[in-house]
């Protein structure tokens, strides 16, 4: 059931990092990819500037955005290069 919760925050993370991050978005299916992706790279981020959220929902969520947007963010460079 945690593996279908952290899907669900991902997508939700990938879909509100995709309006956030306008202009040359990767479509709804990329950004959920992208937003499913930003939860581990945002739980790996966080855990290495030393901030632990206290495991709730929105602490979850925001993780996993904050993730999500420096994922798309990285992802837009290379994809210029």
């Amino acid at each position: 059931m945690e593996f279908i919760w952290f899907l669900l925050i991902g997508a939700t993370a990938g879909f509100l990092a995709g309006m956030i991050m306008k202009g040359g978005g990767f479509g709804l299916l990329g950004n959920l990819v992208l937003g499913i992706l930003g939860a581990i790279f945002g739980g790996w981020l966080f855990g290495a500037l030393g901030i632990y959220p206290d495991g709730g929902l929105i602490a979850s969520l925001v993780t996993a955005l904050v993730g999500a947007i420096v994922l798309i963010a990285i992802v837009r460079v290379f994809k210029r290069a």
